[in-house]
């Protein structure tokens, strides 16, 4: 099975930076799409940012501007570049992998890295 372990969360202050790490078990040089999505206590999981194909990036709108997500084929890993990060933020960042080129797509999580924004 497919494996990605997420990292790099902590407790910043708000205005502060952070960066999160994505191991993946799998090549993401094929078809696939990444992405990074969070789930504070309460709410539902939602999407933070995606990249297919290691070129076609998306993100979500209360996101956008502030954070970026990269990809290193040769790495296997994808980051999650956030800044002026705000309290809002703080959530369970997860990993995912979405494989494309099979049918049904296939999609694997990571477990998670706590992000912690004060105020």
């Amino acid at each position: 099975q497919v494996q990605l372990v997420e990292s790099g969360g902590g407790l910043v202050q708000a205005g502060g930076s952070l960066r999160l790490s994505c191991a993946t078990s799998r090549s993401i040089g094929g078809i696939l799409t990444m992405g990074w999505y969070r789930q504070a206590p309460g709410k539902q999981r939602e999407l933070v940012a995606t990249i297919t194909n290691g070129d076609s990036s998306t993100y979500a709108d209360n996101v956008k501007g502030r954070f970026t997500i990269t990809t290193d084929k040769s790495k296997n890993a994808v980051w999650l570049q956030m800044n002026s990060l705000k309290p809002e933020d703080t959530a369970v960042y997860y990993c995912k992998m979405v494989v494309l080129s099979v049918s049904p797509t296939t999609t694997y999580w990571g477990r998670g890295t706590q992000v912690t924004v004060s105020s």
